[in-house]
C-alpha cells in the first residue's frame, strides 16, 4: 500500500489477527524503515540484535519489550528505544499495536 500524501489514522494500519503477528511496512529506503506492527496476545518477537537503534511507540494496549535481559512494561502513548546490537524481544500481554521507526544513517 501506498501511504504517501495519505491522512491515515495510524491505529489502522496494521489490524489484529487471531493469533498473529501483522506488519505493514509505512517507508523503507537506505536510510531506514518505519513498520506498524499489531500482535494478538501472547505473540512476540523472540530475541534477536539489529544494528542500528530502533524506537518502538506503542499505539495500543501494552507490551513488555526486554532488552539486555531487562523487561520493560510499556503500554499505549509510551515509547522504547531499542538500542544497536543489544538482544531485545516483545511479548505482548494484550492485544498490541506499535510503530517501528529504525534510521540507519
Amino acid at each position: 500500500m501506498n501511504f504517501k500524501e495519505k491522512a491515515l489514522l495510524i491505529n489502522d494500519i496494521a489490524q489484529y489477527q487471531d493469533n498473529a503477528v501483522v506488519s505493514s511496512t509505512i517507508i523503507k529506503n537506505t536510510a531506514g524503515t518505519v513498520t506498524a506492527f499489531a500482535f494478538d496476545e501472547g505473540e512476540g518477537l523472540s530475541e534477536h540484535t539489529a544494528p542500528f537503534d530502533a524506537m518502538v511507540l506503542i499505539i495500543d494496549g501494552e507490551a513488555d519489550i526486554t532488552i539486555d535481559g531487562k523487561t520493560h512494561h510499556v503500554e499505549a502513548g509510551q515509547m522504547i528505544i531499542m538500542p544497536a546490537n543489544k538482544p531485545h524481544s516483545l511479548k505482548a500481554n494484550k492485544r498490541f499495536k506499535m510503530l517501528l521507526i529504525m534510521i540507519k544513517s
